[in-house]
């Protein structure tokens, strides 16, 4: 069979082909333009792939375009295209592969402090908006609301900040995080609109414990929080707890079972 090749591709190591198109597409910066193909077409490959690229970063980190000169966002869309490579073939799964560029390959001592928080901030929205799962079922609370148990929903996550990424704009943008982190609650409601929730530490750990404890009463919630604040009345923060889990059950953000 390998006698009836015609000429032009008798010999070609096809794998080593393809790695130095793929190389000059990714970086034609860096790597020589295959000279087997027209400018033209290699140009327009160039185009499409980039563009694309761009187009699923820009779309899905919008703040973080905004706060960068065209220049600056252009250097960023490039390096991540020329250098990261993606586990997933998906255009999008991109948004990921960027935060986990960021995370573990991105170097760039001019690069904004808050950079990565903020990406992840903005991803947090697209990832929440298109989650398969669903909001459980859930019982109305009572007068006994103590002896009723608890979920988080898995429509609901809690975030913590060093920046108040929240606040970040072209106008603010800090370079020193301040002393009080941000937390946050981002989550989906009936409608499955994405919505997020500037809170508190104590409402922030309210959270982290119901996600350790999938299925808690409320009343062993609230006395684990009193106890790890060490409050001199701990009747005070399991009243301030009951209205917090009452607000979150309205919005759906807390899952009563029982």
């Amino acid at each position: 069979m390998s006698d009836c090749l015609p000429n032009a591709v008798k010999g070609v190591d096809f794998r080593a082909k393809q790695h130095e198109f793929a190389s000059y597409i990714k970086d034609p910066f860096n790597n020589p333009a295959p000279a087997d193909v027209k400018p033209q077409r290699l140009d327009t490959y160039r185009e499409l792939f980039f563009n694309n690229v761009s187009g699923f970063l820009s779309s899905n980190f919008p703040v973080l375009k905004e706060i960068l000169s065209d220049e600056q966002w252009f250097e960023l869309s490039q390096d991540f295209f020329a250098h990261h490579a993606s586990e997933s073939p998906y255009f999008s799964d991109i948004p990921e592969e960027f935060l986990a560029y960021l995370q573990n390959e991105r170097d760039n001592p001019n690069d904004y402090p808050f950079m990565l928080e903020l990406a992840h901030y903005e991803w947090v929205e697209m990832a929440l908006s298109i989650a398969k799962d669903h909001l459980p079922p859930s019982v109305e609370y009572t007068e006994n609301l103590l002896q009723q148990q608890i979920m988080l929903s898995p429509l609901a996550w809690s975030l913590a900040y060093q920046y108040p990424v929240q606040q970040i704009s072209p106008e603010f943008l800090p370079t020193e995080p301040p002393e009080q982190a941000s937390y946050l609650i981002v989550y989906r409601d009936g409608d499955d609109e994405v919505n997020f929730i500037q809170t508190t530490p104590v409402t922030f750990r309210l959270l982290q414990l119901l996600e350790e404890n999938p299925a808690i009463f409320v009343h062993e919630c609230l006395q684990k929080i009193a106890t790890e604040m060490n409050h001199p009345e701990p009747e005070v923060i399991i009243n301030s707890g009951l209205e917090i889990i009452q607000n979150l059950a309205t919005k759906h953000i807390i899952v009563i079972t029982c």
